[in-house]
């Protein structure tokens, strides 16, 4: 039944229409586009619940059609929440108030039973770094102070939408509840989304993760900017758990209102993924094919500026190498039945970080996003197109352009044109060296598994645990490089377990039990440890990086394939003498000081990773980890 403006009134239905579940019906003011009759009974109740609380105008069930994206590109036109790019296909530019620019990680919080589900606590003072716990009692309170009403004088809408492939046994389905078209495109972008997802819920099992958002009304009822809504102040992010539920409030910033992306993907999918037996990471997924044309898929952790996206994307410089891209942000991964472990990208795009990007940093990102896209807060110039720091200086030739703010910019104002957390939402499937088998409903099989951060001293290029359980503790102490908070000055390294830190969906004690348990569970993978960033004592890079990183890749690939490629060291497995493939290598490489071990710098990260154990893990932190902190105390000390 497609209802374009029919009105619903509230005592009831014309008879042609009774068979639609009536008391929901009777909450719709207006059902203004989309096929009420295909939401199943626990879909209906819910979009009834979330009608009721926020109060819409009218309500609009999202079909994921390009009819659809036309009417809502064109509300957005009219609002001024986007401009059209018609330098490129299909493309548009969206500029936010602000006040609306990040993740709001300290205002995100996770509701449990008790605080220990959620977050380690320990008897140290200091403030936890693993994750923000809200009593129910205060979630509901939060609620009830923002949502009523939230949506008078606006549309709802409805988006149903598949993390990973429809119908996959890898896959979740969410229904995303929203109030912004911005949202809805971005997500139609970043998920499977419309009736296909509606009718895979008709005939499965029925269970969706419950996903409310609403741009949010100030207290004042005024916006400070009426073409991006958003409510500042009052931002919340909620999550609970144990009802696969996720409640947003206040911004439209995608990090905040995609609630598919580290909402679903990685709180609430962790939880998920710990009572099915399964892994929900935040990883990138690349296959790499050898020489030999043998084939292998890698799963990788980095924190933020640590060339993720670079890696997923990689042109490799090493002769006979091919890299193809599964995903550049999150993983899943599922034993199947022989106990192989599988991966799927859950996501359906890239929402990238556009600043950095360029021809020479990811050719192939920028040949992937300049169709179909949604750019947020970059600059943009007057022949159409957009511009960011780090692009190429000749896009600004005989052009005029205007920054994230809306003012005309220039070169010698001193100032960003874009936002430096300004981004790219593009479908995956532009990608030109997107995997064959990223789409495979059973996942590809996982070979490898990779944990890195951003270490300009001490930490050598590549090293490999010495089984699971060291591997897991690599992990958990995983450290970077990172622009520090006000309080401090300069670069600080951060503790950032798994490249997970802001994401975790519960305890992190239990999350590296669950670890732990995958041995029990199937074939582990092997795990190594990258840095593409240790400096000389000069300030300059050891390694070239980029696609020079494929050399690595190649080592790590031997060593997979079982070739007795390494030596032992206090940390790990290192490549032995000669290992490494520098064939053809333009630069002169430093390999001594790229793989030494200071022994003064490795007695301080001992120290760094079990003050941090012991005050923000305590007796959360399982003896399988802790036992490997003591083997590696004693082995330092022996250097």
């Amino acid at each position: 039944m497609l209802l374009k403006g029919a009105q619903l009134l509230r005592c009831g239905l014309a008879p042609a229409h009774r068979n639609l579940n009536l008391r929901l019906t009777c909450r719709f003011l207006s059902v203004q586009y989309g096929d009420a009759q295909i939401l199943t009974p626990a879909v209906k109740q819910y979009v009834e619940k979330c009608v009721d609380l926020c109060q819409p105008e009218r309500v609009h069930i999202c079909d994921g059609t390009e009819g659809e994206s036309k009417l809502l590109q064109g509300i957005m036109l009219k609002k001024g929440t986007i401009i059209p790019l018609p330098k490129y296909q299909n493309c548009w530019l969206a500029r936010t108030n602000p006040a609306d620019v990040a993740r709001v990680e300290g205002k995100t919080f996770i509701s449990t039973d008790s605080k220990e589900q959620t977050v380690p606590v320990t008897e140290k003072a200091t403030p936890g770094m693993l994750g923000n716990w809200m009593a129910e009692g205060d979630l509901q309170v939060a609620i009830k102070e923002r949502f009523p009403g939230c949506m008078k004088g606006r549309t709802m809408y409805v988006i149903p939408f598949s993390m990973g492939p429809v119908g996959s046994p890898l896959s979740k389905i969410g229904i995303e509840i929203t109030d912004s078209p911005y949202v809805v495109e971005s997500m139609k972008i970043m998920t499977r989304a419309g009736n296909p997802v509606l009718k895979y819920l008709q005939s499965g099992d029925g269970q969706f993760v419950k996903c409310l958002h609403s741009v949010g009304t100030p207290k004042s009822g005024v916006q400070a900017m009426p073409s991006w809504p958003c409510d500042p102040e009052r931002t919340i992010v909620l999550h609970k758990p144990a009802e696969n539920e996720i409640v947003s409030y206040g911004s439209g910033y995608g990090g905040n209102s995609l609630l598919g992306k580290k909402c679903l993907a990685l709180r609430i999918g962790s939880t998920i993924a710990k009572r099915e037996g399964w892994l929900a990471e935040h990883m990138l997924i690349l296959g790499i094919t050898n020489p030999q044309g043998k084939k292998i898929y890698i799963a990788a952790a980095f924190p933020s500026a640590c060339g993720k996206t670079n890696l997923a994307m990689m042109t490799p410089t090493l002769p006979g190498y091919k890299v193809e891209c599964v995903g550049d942000d999150i993983a899943w991964m599922k034993f199947d039945k022989k106990g192989v472990l599988r991966a799927i990208n859950p996501e359906n795009g890239f929402f990238g970080v556009a600043p950095g990007t360029s021809r020479a940093t990811n050719p192939i990102a920028m040949d992937t996003i300049f169709q179909n896209s949604v750019f947020t807060n970059v600059a943009s110039t007057s022949d159409g197109g957009v511009y960011w720091e780090g692009m190429e200086k000749d896009q600004l030739k005989g052009v005029t352009v205007t920054d994230w703010l809306g003012k005309l910019w220039s070169q010698e104002s001193g100032k960003p044109a874009a936002h430096p957390n300004s981004r790219f939402c593009t479908p995956a499937s532009q990608c030109p060296i997107i995997d064959p088998a990223w789409e495979d409903s059973e996942g590809v099989p996982i070979s490898a598994i990779l944990f890195g951060g951003r270490r300009p001293s001490g930490v050598p290029l590549v090293y490999e645990a010495r089984d699971w359980k060291h591997g897991v503790f690599i992990g958990a102490a995983m450290r970077s490089e990172a622009t520090a908070a006000a309080e401090f000055k300069g670069k600080v390294i951060m503790h950032d377990p798994f490249a997970m830190r802001p994401f975790f969906g519960y305890n992190f004690g239990d999350y590296l039990g669950h670890w732990l348990s995958m041995e029990q569970r199937g074939q582990v993978p092997k795990i190594f440890h990258v840095n593409w960033f240790r400096k000389s004592s000069e300030g300059k890079f050891l390694w070239p990086g980029f696609g020079e990183n494929s050399r690595v890749l190649d080592w790590i690939f031997r060593r997979v394939e079982g070739e007795q490629c390494f030596e032992d060291s206090p940390i790990g497995r290192l490549p032995s003498k000669e290992s490494l493939n520098l064939e053809s290598l333009k630069e002169n490489i430093d390999l001594d000081q790229l793989f030494e071990l200071p022994k003064d710098f490795w007695q301080q990260e001992v120290d760094a990773i079990e003050r941090y154990f012991e005050e923000q893990v305590g007796h959360h932190l399982p003896g399988a980890v802790a036992e490997e902190l003591r083997k590696l105390k004693a082995r330092v000390a022996d250097m």
